[in-house]
Parts: structure tokens; sequence; C-alpha cells
């Protein structure tokens, strides 16, 4: 008999308070995003690791337009033959993702067919098409940099609030546009390689070790924390916290002056990204500076520095004996199939692109309607600067073009304040999984992106408290064996909480959370499968990884001193409450 687990304080008609929204309101392709329903209860849903801070009013139309939208689009064009995308519902302020089945036999055939004749030719012309799309997204961007908020007029703040909604919506459909044939051949390939006798975890060797745009970042950030180093900074950052560093640097003169200057320069190049996943909540790092700042304070408290470059080579290295040490067990006849295989994920490279495709997308995107927004919370005459974020984007539409005034809203804007602390706080207690439990998980997606296999619905499905000697299971994702202090994070806001040394403990990480990579000694993640962002850039960066635990971030303690083994996926409490716990 299937275990249910029911989601009744989560039914509800209303998105937030005040806000409930009319049939139609929501795009979608096969299944719009909105609240449980009953009806739920008979579908598995998982809580979604990509929004852990929860989302405000505003935030929600990345839900509606990009992420509902954009998968069922792209799985409609391919098409999956499987699923028909993901369809997610809103719990308080958090996410529940379920995939959308495709449950007929001769519906399955049919979308086989067409998912096979589509796939050559896309991944002939890869390079070209990926091309082709960063080009417009960078021509949309460049755009939006043009216009000047602060001369704009209200009614050209509304305009550009719908053209930015309408960019970040067409970039998430190039995402999965591009996303599920790679993952498609990626997953072709590692089926393959199971034949041929491999480790189907070898593949994610075979694949590593080529630069991208968020290494190039880390390298960057990695020669601001030299600079520093080498004006006589370290002791300034070591005791003063990253929300503070600024203003003190700026005060301090002298050298730190000159390396606030180069901070501006490589903001200017690199600073227009969130620390999230296409949340228009969150600042840039040019808005607010503090995460880098923090980061490059965790760098600096390595010592010499981790070597970015040495890292990558390492990774190159692995790779290549990895595939000779493979190549070498195989007949004449293997060899040919499996270099062919080779040679296409090589050249539509899935883990190389998650890592591109962050850069110019998934942390970037949602700037334009944030600047909007913020514009239109200052001619408004909101009561704080981000105060529009509060409103859904219907009713930022109507104040902006004059339809209803700002002082309709005020009451709601705090309530829906205190709605989103209210279940912000609420995150860790929330259930890992909701409405009926499968046995098995089939969806490639769900098992390979989000690491939903049996194990992982086992365990998020017990309760208990880590004790010492207390080992968690999960995916071996980046081999290696390392001890070390927990450091238990709910969101990137606390990222510069990490020392050298320690194990960073998440539901999952997101390409902001990269740098952190040239700190810690191992990461443990609740979410995630052998192609999660963690997954990859544990086995590029040499930290051992291990995912899928499901409940890590409830049974160990920030403290807890724990043995992480990527190797067998195995994290082990090895004493409980170690000295550090505080983080500072």
């Amino acid at each position: 008999m299937s275990l249910v687990i029911p989601f009744d304080e989560y039914a509800t008609d209303e998105w937030y308070p005040g806000f409930t929204p009319a049939f139609g309101h929501s795009p979608f392709v096969v299944e719009p995003f909105r609240t449980f329903s009953q009806q739920d209860e008979k579908r598995f849903w998982f809580l979604d690791f990509h929004c852990p801070r929860g989302l405000t009013p505003l935030g929600t139309t990345w839900l509606e337009d990009s992420y509902s939208w954009g998968t069922q689009l792209a799985a409609e064009q391919m098409p999956l033959p499987r699923s028909r995308g993901i369809t997610q519902r809103i719990a308080g302020t958090h996410v529940y993702s379920a995939a959308i089945s495709v449950e007929s036999r001769y519906e399955i055939e049919a979308r086989t067919v067409r998912s096979q004749s589509h796939l050559p030719g896309f991944l002939r012309t890869f390079d070209a098409l990926w091309n082709r799309r960063v080009a417009e997204i960078e021509a949309g961007w460049r755009h939006f940099q043009r216009i000047d908020v602060e001369r704009s007029s209200l009614s050209e703040l509304g305009a550009m609030l719908t053209e930015a909604r309408r960019y970040a919506q067409r970039a998430f459909e190039i995402h999965f546009e591009m996303m599920y044939p790679l993952l498609a051949n990626h997953l072709g390939f590692a089926g393959m390689c199971a034949e041929l006798g491999m480790d189907p975890r070898e593949v994610g060797t075979f694949l590593q070790g080529y630069d991208t745009k968020i290494m190039e970042t880390d390298r960057e950030l990695g020669r601001l924390a030299a600079a520093a180093r080498d004006a006589g900074l370290e002791s300034l950052f070591a005791t003063t916290e990253p929300e503070r560093l600024a203003g003190t640097l700026a005060a301090e003169g002298g050298s730190a002056t000159a390396w606030l200057s180069r901070l501006g320069d490589f903001l200017e190049v690199y600073g227009h990204r969130i620390e999230g996943i296409c949340d228009v909540a969150l600042p840039s790092w040019a808005e607010e500076p503090a995460p880098v700042l923090g980061m490059v304070r965790a760098l600096l408290r390595e010592g010499a520095g981790h070597d970015f470059g040495a890292a990558l080579r390492q990774a190159q290295t692995e790779r290549e004996t990895a595939i000779d040490a493979a190549r070498s067990r195989l007949t004449r006849q293997e060899q040919e199939a499996f270099d062919a295989g080779l040679a296409s994920v090589q050249a539509a490279n899935f883990l190389r692109w998650q890592d591109d495709h962050s850069h110019y997308i998934d942390l970037r995107v949602s700037l334009p309607m944030r600047r909007a927004a913020l514009g239109i919370a200052q001619k408004a005459g909101a009561d704080r600067p981000d105060d529009t974020l509060f409103l859904f984007c219907p009713e930022l539409s109507a104040v902006a073009s004059g339809e209803r005034s700002y002082d309709e809203f005020r009451s709601i804007v705090e309530v829906r304040r205190q709605y989103f602390a209210h279940w912000h706080e609420r995150r860790a207690s929330m259930p890992k999984v909701l409405g009926t439990v499968p046995e098995t998980v089939e969806d490639p997606i769900l098992t390979e992106i989000f690491g939903l296999d049996e194990r992982f619905l086992r365990v998020v499905t017990a309760t208990g408290r880590a004790g010492a000697g207390t080992t968690l299971t999960g995916v071996p994702a980046a081999k290696g064996r390392a001890t070390g202090v927990a450091r238990v994070l709910t969101d990137p806001d606390a990222l510069h909480r990490l020392r050298p040394g320690e194990v960073l403990v998440c539901e999952s990480t997101s390409p902001n959370w990269t740098p952190a990579f040239a700190a810690i000694a191992a990461c443990v993640c609740d979410s995630g499968g052998m192609l999660s962002h963690a997954a990859i850039v544990g086995r590029e960066y040499g930290v051992p990884t291990v995912t899928a635990c499901g409940l890590a971030t409830v049974l160990v303690k920030d403290g807890d001193e724990v043995e992480v083994d990527g190797e067998r996926g195995t994290v082990t409490v090895v004493r409980v409450g170690a000295a550090g716990g505080s983080g500072r």
C-alpha cells in the first residue's frame, strides 16, 4: 500500500494573503502552476531545492512563466517520451514540484520516435544553436542595461516590467530547449557505458575539466583575495562581518581604497548575478557586494589560497586517465562504439553547459524585472525600496499604469512581508515529499537531477536525530574522503560563515555556491543526483560530495564533526557538537 503524506494545511485558493488568481492568470502549456487541491494528494510532490528562501509574490512569475511553462514547452517540442515537463504547487511560500508523466504506451512509443528524429540534428548543430541563443540573451540584456530607470516615468517602468517578464520567460524557453536534448544524449551514453560493464558514475569524470564562465568568475574571485592579501587587508577581513566590510574598507583608506577600486572593476564585469536562481527578490552582487566580500573573506582564511588553475588541470588529468582506463578494458569493436558516444557527449557536454547556461540565464535574467520593480517603488512612493516585490505582477502593472494607486496596497504589503518571514522560518521543517509516495521513480530527470531514487524516498519518510556513529547514505557524487566540522546552511546568504576545511551541509547547491568549493573539505546535500550542481562542481574541484541524503540538514547539526566518503556515498557523524558551531 502506497504511503500518503497529506497536505491539508497547504490546500487553499490564495497564493498569498489577498491574492486569489482567476483561471487563466498563469500561462501554461500542459498544466499551470497553482496552489494545492485535494485531488493533488494522488500525485507525488517533492520540495523543490531551487527556491530555498521561499518566493515573494513577484517571484512567483518565475514559476508561472519559466519553470512550469519552459519545462512543459520543451518536453512537448523535443519531446520527452515519458514526461510532459514539470508542474508546481505552492505551500505557504515554498514550492513543491511534480513530473507530468505520460502513461499511455502508445503515446510513449510515438513520442520516442519523434524524440529520436529530433536528437541527431540537434547534436550536429548544438554549438551553433547555443551560440545563437546566447547572442539573443545578450542582446536582450544590453537592451535593459540601456534603460535609465531613474529618468523613466511610471508608465515607462510598467512597459519595462512587461518586457523584462517576457525576456525571462524567453530565456527559460531556451534553457529547457537546450537542456532536455543534452540530458537525453548524456543518459543514452551512460546507458551504453553500463552495458559495457562500466560504472555509470565514471561518465561524469569523462566529461569534467572543461572551463566555464562560472569557473572564470571563481578564478577572478581568487585573484581578488590574493590582491587583498598583498594589500595587507587579511586582518581587517578576518575581524569584520561581510555586511560591514564595504564601509570599513572605505574608511580605512590607503591600500584598502585601491583594493575597492579593483573590486569595482570586478563587479563591472562579474557583478550582474544573484545569490540564487531567478529570484527577483535577490539583489545582484553589483547592487549588494556583501556575498563577494564574504567569499573573499573565506578565501583569505585558507592562507596560501586555492589554486583554481591547478584544480582544473587535475580534473583534466583525471578525465584523460579515466578515459584511457575505460578504453583499455574494451574490445576494438566496443572501443569504436565508446569513442563515438564519448565524442558526442563531449561536443554537446551537458556538464559544461550546466555552468555556462547558469551564467547567462539562471543567475541574471531576473535582474531587469527587479530593476523595474524597484523603480516603480521609488516613483510610487513605497515605504521601503523593495515593497513592490510583495505585489503580484498584475497588481504592480496596475500601479505603474495608474489604474490603481499604490496606497491601496500599503497594508497588504506589510501583511505579506510577515507571511513571507513566517514561512521562511518554517523551511527547515517542511516535509521533503508530499502526496502519494511511489515505491520507485522512473523519470530520469527526477533521479539524475533531483536525486529522487528509492533510497531517498525511504530516508525522507523517516525521522530522527543523528548521534555519534550515525551514518547517512546518499548518492556518491564526487570521490574522496574528508572529515570536518559540519556547517549547516539553509540558503547562500550565510555562505560567509564557512571556514576552510569545514563540511558544507545544505539542501542543494546552485552555481552561486560554487566559490565555496574552493574552501570546504566536503559537501553534503539533501537533494541532487549525479547531474546536480553539487555533484558536477565536487568532481571539478576535487571535493568529496554526497548528494540525495534526504535529511542531512535535519539530522546533522551545525558543529557536528562528520566524515564524508564520496566513493561509498556515506556521511558519518563522528562526534556530536564539535567545537566551532558558531561559524564565526
